[in-house]
């Protein structure tokens, strides 16, 4: 995929994103993993429709901001907007490998039992 080259002045990255400063979610960090779920839509902004088509298969935060050539901070406005339009979905990696390394609920149950019977 091409990279884009466009002006990146403070006008126009206050522009992309309609002058917001921060994302409405906290949902990103450099590595939380993005994919799109659908095509892009006709008449939907550039950058929009160039993360959908970046995002066909799992892409970091910090992957997409370099192949866009914009800020991490830009880019993770732009991917809360298409989050907020379930464009998109998003995966942390460590909170997937935290959360499969807990035991289960039984196992629990029965260290709270062993516990009581001390």
């Amino acid at each position: 995929m091409g990279r884009f080259f466009r002006d990146e002045g403070p006008d126009r990255l206050y522009t992309l994103t309609g002058g917001r400063s921060r994302p409405s979610r906290d949902d990103f960090d450099l590595v939380t993993l993005v994919v799109g779920e659908c095509e892009p839509a006709r008449g939907m902004q550039s950058e929009h429709a160039a993360i959908l088509r970046l995002c066909r298969l799992p892409v970091a935060v910090v992957e997409i901001a370099a192949e866009l050539r914009l800020p991490v901070s830009i880019t993770k406005i732009l991917l809360s907007d298409l989050l907020d339009a379930g464009r998109i979905t998003v995966r942390h990696p460590r909170t997937a490998a935290s959360s499969s390394r807990l035991p289960d609920h039984a196992t629990l149950e029965k260290v709270l039992v062993g516990l009581r019977q001390l």
